[in-house]
């Protein structure tokens, strides 16, 4: 490295030591994962009453699914994050790589927290309940499904069944998690590299990642668009939607950039990412958020105009059960917390290079997206949609302590795969231009 440049803000010359200690403080990353297991069993003592209100098993299994989703938002969202790291570069990815190869390696957990679902499907979906044409037919002539719906659901039959959710659950984590071996198992070996640090190392490391994730992006946005699609769109059977998995791909985005740049700002009181975070690169993750609320926005926005503006039958009813009753507070807070306020405060510059306020800031857009969650699952049930009861309904408050236990243990995972690693990868011809000293010139 060289460096005589002056940096007149803090009287630096030329570029500042890399820390001793790459990894994770263990004292702190130990406590907060305590703080997130203490969390979940709190959420899961507040939902045990809830088992025994009305409807309140139902709700359970609702909640919990809403938390499977969120979780897999972060891990799996982590991991095409990590991907589009690799395909773009940029000094921004290097500061989030480890904390994305760490979301991505939580995958391997949600696979045992997918269980429940897949033991207590018949609770929540249709095509569970109901799972021939024989079936159908019964619950038609008993007026426990409409007529749309046994159509549809007997159309969609090669798709959405048990048998086949479960093969398209196993073949699409069978090659997301094929994906995440190599992309974790490559980064040590990049560090590892006899040749480190040159040119040739860079580049062959480069290529070399990708190769991998440029076909990896597009099949990961094809098994997510069936994911969701399989486990989201069909709680509704007859619900159609051509952007579905793209919005979920974008909202995944959202949530792992709220959270990659909670955790380097709260990981950037201590070494080594006191040293590594410049407020450039907290600058350029501020607008890299912006940019997918910005995109978030013009999705459903677009979506629901381009319905709403059909009227359509067969699709409007979605957006009914979304806005009648007391979803119409639903749906408002959604829009406010989702879009309206991350948006007005992401225009701001100072904001974004403020390290306090884009905690709270980052923290405020992870409880949008569990927000949005309860907004696209609970309206798809007969007893919620159209008309939340909450009053002689606590069952419904399951949303809140169900998910919060199922995030408290993906997080406690999480974390413990943060201090796993080193924070940074040292061979990376971006981690010379982070060491330089703030307007250089």
């Amino acid at each position: 490295m060289s460096g005589h440049e002056h940096n007149g803000a803090n009287g630096h010359h030329g570029p500042r030591p890399l820390p001793a200690t790459l990894t994770a403080p263990e004292n702190v990353v130990s406590r907060w994962r305590t703080r997130m297991l203490i969390v979940a069993a709190l959420g899961v003592l507040l939902t045990i009453p809830f088992g025994f209100s009305h409807e309140g098993k139902n709700h359970i299994i609702r909640a919990y699914l809403m938390g499977w989703m969120t979780c897999f938002g972060f891990a799996g969202g982590g991991l095409c994050m990590l991907m589009l790291q690799h395909v773009t570069g940029g000094k921004w990815g290097l500061l989030l790589r480890r904390p994305l190869e760490a979301m991505s390696r939580t995958l391997w957990g949600l696979v045992l927290l997918f269980i429940p679902i897949a033991i207590w499907m018949k609770h929540l979906y249709q095509w569970a309940a109901y799972p021939t044409a024989a079936t159908t037919a019964e619950a038609l002539s008993k007026h426990w499904i409409t007529l749309e719906q046994a159509l549809t659901a007997n159309d969609k039959r090669p798709m959405l069944s048990p048998v086949s959710a479960l093969v398209q659950f196993a073949i699409a984590f069978a090659i997301l998690l094929t994906f995440t071996y190599f992309l974790n198992k490559w980064s040590l070996q990049r560090d590892a590299d006899p040749l480190r640090g040159t040119q040739g190392s860079f580049d062959r490391w480069r290529i070399k990642f990708e190769n991998l994730s440029g076909i990896g992006i597009l099949i990961y946005v094809i098994l997510l668009t069936d994911l969701s699609i399989v486990w989201i769109k069909s709680l509704d059977v007859t619900w159609y939607s051509s952007i579905y998995g793209l919005q979920f791909l974008v909202g995944q985005g959202y949530a792992v950039l709220a959270l990659g740049i909670l955790i380097v700002i709260m990981l950037s009181r201590y070494e080594p990412m006191k040293t590594l975070l410049r407020v450039t690169e907290q600058h350029d993750l501020g607008k890299l958020a912006l940019a997918f609320v910005m995109l978030n926005i013009y999705l459903c926005f677009a979506e629901f105009l381009i319905i709403w503006s059909g009227n359509i039958p067969d699709e409007i009813p979605w957006y009914l059960n979304r806005i009648h009753g007391g979803w119409w507070y639903i749906c408002s807070l959604d829009f406010i917390a989702h879009w309206l306020i991350p948006f007005c405060l992401l225009l701001s510059r100072d904001l974004k290079r403020n390290k306090k306020k884009m905690i709270w800031l980052a923290s405020w857009m992870i409880f949008a997206r569990f927000v949005d969650m309860f907004w696209l699952i609970e309206p798809n049930f007969r007893d919620a949609a159209g008309n939340l009861h909450i009053h002689n309904n606590a069952g419904i408050l399951a949303y809140i302590t169900v998910p919060v236990a199922v995030v408290g243990i993906w997080a406690a995972y999480f974390l413990t795969e943060l201090k796993a690693r080193p924070l940074v990868n040292v061979n990376d011809p971006h981690l010379e231009e982070m060491l330089e000293p703030e307007h250089v010139h």
